[in-house]
């Protein structure tokens, strides 16, 4: 089977999506790309140092030889299967050291991960399955608070003609290969997929409703990770602790390509906590921190900061939202380290980024200094490319970006220029010193604790309710995750509605937790604007007077419970 189209420099070749030649070649030259993929890395390093520590995950500690072997053992299981090559497999599993095993496994089977958020409800697991064309699912024993087997068989019972396959810590059970396999009689087991080729799809929110879909593959983060090493002088003998979820990009190459580059151990939780965090670096004696600014802005908050030696930490990255300059201040004079930040996205990669050769200001009051071969453009309203000091939207082209969404061409004509240069939703300011920063959003985002979330998704949730007439949602600030989620609703005549009573709605359908509103405002009307579409910045001003603590409310407001998660 074909895969769909992606974006302008996507080409299909042996059945799978891949980088053109040319450019790879081009790429190559210039010394930004290799030819080694992240499964082959594995494979070298469980020759090199085979006993070195690789992956530390809950009750888990692989060495690179164990890594490798749970790799191979997720390959055979699924080639088993009976799949042709570039087959999309789903990977719907917490934080832990089986789903790098997962990842990489899929790889040498030939087949496309799909990377799915261990917190998705069933709705977005539906959709993704839908969008990618999934064949199969890869699970640990849980999705949850469900056993996976019950969410797999719901799945089933709607339609779904899924292979189950479970890791539970190193072992690989085929759980039910469901349908027949599509692999010609004789053809023999699909080649693994090379580095330059689509090996790995996950979702991003937008401003069009549910989530897109992202091509992945190995040589843009590797060539991130290089960038990373760089810029914080990092070295096989660091402790990368890495607690942003793996599926998504920040989390994807600090948890399964910076520690593979370097030869590196990498810590991952399960699940984020605080507390634990505290506790889990001085354990590990971690040197390198990876974590959006809420999480740092938490730790500082917990208790075990003062209790915990967190004196081997050297370098925090950080990023996914806006980076608090007295709390990232705090963090330095409490730990030592440094932190660090790059500007971009799962779809861009990175456009700027800051260096441990940087100022504080520059490190921590601006995104970083633009990456020059990032070929970093800024573009105002009507697309014309700015020189020097500007303010506008961003764009980039270069081996740090993806192919585009995936079957999603609607999507992809608002993410790349006419002449194919990849545009963020963000408005920037340039500086005379080539640094960039932040000042605002020209996509309808809300990024809680630097999770993106999308607005019109929420909005299209919400409707479902019998009780709401009009919804607008929109981020109401929030001095722990940046901002939350916050829906401003008319009510039908004569019914009203709370905040439990709408969040009790949305879990019934298989709605995800992040997509919860944790503000509800009600409004006898709901501004509009002249062409009759909901009123935005009204809507946001209404929100913004009514959550403020010492503001008075704007009709009824009821503030969802906080969650770390």
């Amino acid at each position: 089977m074909t895969p769909p189209s992606a974006g302008p420099q996507a080409v299909v070749a042996d059945g799978v999506l891949r980088v053109p030649a040319d450019l790879v070649a081009d790429y190559q030259r210039a010394g930004w790309w290799g030819d080694e993929s992240v499964a082959e890395l594995v494979a070298r390093r469980a020759r090199e140092t085979p006993d070195g520590v690789a992956l530390v995950a809950g009750g888990l500690r692989w060495s690179w030889r164990e890594y490798d072997a749970a790799a191979d053992r997720v390959a055979e299981a699924l080639g088993r299967l009976g799949r042709v090559r570039g087959d999309r497999v789903a990977v719907l599993m917490p934080d832990g050291a089986p789903i790098h095993a997962a990842l990489v496994g899929c790889a040498r089977a030939g087949l496309v991960a799909v990377g799915i958020g261990a917190r998705a409800g069933e709705a977005e697991i539906q959709h993704l399955l839908r969008r990618t064309g999934a064949v199969a699912v890869l699970t640990g024993p849980r999705h949850g608070a469900q056993a996976s087997t019950e969410v797999v068989a719901s799945l089933r019972s709607q339609g779904w003609e899924l292979s189950h396959l479970c890791i539970d810590g190193d072992r690989v059970e085929v759980v039910e290969a469901g349908g027949e396999g599509a692999r010609p009689a004789g053809a023999g087991v699909p080649a693994p997929l090379r580095p330059w080729e689509v090996n790995m799809l996950n979702s991003t929110s937008g401003t069009t409703g549910l989530p897109k879909v992202v091509t992945q593959f190995d040589l843009r983060w590797l060539h991130f990770s290089d960038l990373a090493i760089e810029a914080g002088a990092l070295s096989a003998d660091d402790v990368v602790l890495a607690v942003v979820p793996t599926p998504f990009g920040f989390g994807l190459w600090t948890s399964h390509f910076v520690g593979a580059r370097l030869g590196a151990a990498t810590v991952v939780m399960p699940r984020f906590d605080a507390d634990g965090l505290a506790r889990l670096i001085e354990a590990e004696r971690a040197t390198v921190l990876c974590c959006v600014s809420t999480q740092f802005r938490m730790l500082l908050n917990s208790p075990e900061v003062e209790r915990r030696d967190l004196g081997s930490l050297r370098v925090v990255f950080t990023g996914g939202e806006a980076v608090p300059y007295e709390r990232a201040l705090e963090l330095e004079r409490r730990t030592g380290a440094t932190v660090l930040q790059f500007f971009g996205s799962n779809e861009t990669g990175a456009l700027s980024r800051t260096t441990l050769a940087d100022d504080p200001v520059t490190r921590l009051r601006t995104s970083g200094r633009v990456l020059p071969h990032m070929q970093v453009r800024v573009v105002d309203e009507a697309g014309v490319v700015q020189q020097g000091e500007a303010r506008g939207r961003p764009a980039g082209r270069g081996p740090l970006t993806c192919l585009g969404y995936w079957d999603d061409e609607d999507a992809n004509r608002r993410l790349y220029t006419e002449d194919g240069w990849m545009l963020m939703g963000d408005v920037v300011a340039r500086d005379a010193q080539e640094r960039l920063t932040v000042v605002g959003r020209d996509s309808d985002i809300i990024i809680r604790g630097g999770k993106n979330i999308s607005a019109p998704q929420v909005e299209a949730l919400v409707d479902t309710h019998p009780a709401v007439a009009l919804v607008g949602v929109v981020p109401v600030p929030d001095p722990l995750f940046g901002e939350r989620v916050c829906a401003v609703v008319q009510p039908r005549p004569g019914v009203t509605l709370d905040l439990p009573e709408l969040v009790a709605h949305l879990l019934a359908q298989g709605v995800s937790k992040e997509l919860l509103p944790e503000h509800l405002v009600l409004v006898a009307d709901m501004p509009r604007s002249s062409g009759a579409k909901l009123a935005k910045a009204e809507v946001r001003r209404i929100a913004a007077a009514a959550v403020a603590p010492d503001a008075p409310h704007i009709g009824a407001v009821a503030p969802g419970p906080p969650s770390a998660d």
